[in-house]
Formats: C-alpha cells, structure tokens, sequence
C-alpha cells in the first residue's frame, strides 16, 4: 500500500491507504465516508482482494472453506454494496472486479477458489443490471497466471506444471515453471507481469468504455483461447 500511494503523490496527486478488513462491511462502510468527504466523491472501485488454498475439496477443514468464500466473494460483495451507495447519489461510477481464468473453469485441489471466482463474475453480471439506471457500470477483469505472491510458491508453481500434464519431481523453481507451461500459452509466457493488466483497467475505467458493462476482459497471454 506504501508504494502504490507513493506513485500516485509522485504523478502530484493525493493519495492514502486505509487498512481494513473486506470481510467487515461496516469497515468499508466508514472507509468510503471517508474518502468520500475527503476527496468529494468516489468516481472508481476495483475490488480486487482475494486468498487461495490448495487443499483438495474432501480434505478441506469448513474454516478453510469458508475463509476463501468470505474473503474472495462476499469481500468484493461488500466492497460493492459499502462504495456504490455513493455513486448512486451522484449517477457516476466505474466499478471493476476481478475475477480469475480460474472462475472459468474447475482447479484441482483449489475448488474454493474457482467456486469464489466464478461466483464473482455472477455478481458483477448482477450488479451491471441492477446499478445500470444510475450510470454506473460494472466490469470484471479476468486475469490468467499473474506473477504475485499466489504464483511464486512451490504449491502452485507444482499445480502450474500439472495443468500441462508435466508432474514435477519435488518443489520447482519458478524458472521451472515458467519453462514448463510457457510452450503450452499461445504467446510463450508462462505468466504475466501485473502491469500486462493494468491496461484493461484503465480503458473499464475511462470514459471510452461509457457503453461497457457487464463484460469480461481477459487478459491472459492466452490461456483464452483454450476455453470455450
């Protein structure tokens, strides 16, 4: 958070970071008077917080579940339902979730992270019906494998490899990984870099995409053209 509010004073606008909790609605709730009284109004939301676990469905614990499904989907949920009250009132917003090429389809041993994730992409779908009448649009950006802390670790650098159908031998390297599922991409990546993301944001969030709403923008180096 610390950096992201450093680049945005370095482009000589104002910035802050405020810690809450997306499980906690009345959180999000204070936050969004907040900002809205600091800064006047709230013209964007990308809600973009999200947890994974790789356990396989009948060995998982109910709090494991449950921690995924409350952080991922009811998390964005309140997230709309805490900042949209303020669009409303002013008949303006962009709002943009962030769903997975994982909300696609199923995972292997991450079944509530694809559950979290498609279920994410019904609620924007209902939110852009709902929040239309006020001119205000609702997106999801669908990223593929993003080169985050939930890629760089031997769990789902191993899950990467198998989706090729290649079975690692002990923990891969990242390098390993990358090497592995890069031939199987249609444009030889084994992940993306964040900033390959950022500019389907900025076009959902700009007035160019004014008659956008209730789409899905993948952004994916390919892992698209897989699926139906």
């Amino acid at each position: 958070m610390t950096e992201t509010v450093r680049q945005i004073k370095a482009y000589g606008r104002k910035g802050e970071a405020i810690r809450a909790d997306i499980r906690d609605i009345a959180a999000l709730r204070a936050a969004a008077d907040r900002i809205e009284a600091n800064y006047g109004k709230i013209d964007i939301i990308v809600a973009d917080a999200a947890i994974q676990r790789w356990k396989p469905l009948l060995q998982m614990q109910d709090a494991e579940w449950y921690d995924v499904i409350d952080n991922n989907l009811n998390g964005t949920a309140n997230t709309i339902r805490a900042f949209a009250p303020l669009m409303v009132k002013r008949r303006r917003g962009r709002i943009i979730v962030l769903s997975s090429m994982q909300g696609k389809h199923g995972t292997k041993d991450a079944a509530s992270y694809s559950a979290s994730k498609w279920g994410i992409l019904g609620l924007m779908k209902s939110a852009a019906l709902e929040l239309g009448e006020h001119n205000i649009t609702v997106n999801a950006l669908i990223p593929g494998l993003v080169d985050t802390p939930l890629t760089r670790y031997e769990k789902r650098l191993s899950e990467s490899m198998g989706e090729t159908g290649q079975k690692p031998s002990g923990d891969p390297t990242p390098q390993q990984a990358w090497d592995v599922r890069a031939p199987t991409v249609a444009l030889k990546v084994g992940w993306l870099q964040p900033d390959d993301i950022s500019p389907a944001a900025v076009f959902l969030a700009s007035d160019a995409a004014a008659m956008v709403t209730g789409a899905e923008y993948e952004v994916t180096g390919g892992d698209s053209a897989k699926d139906i």
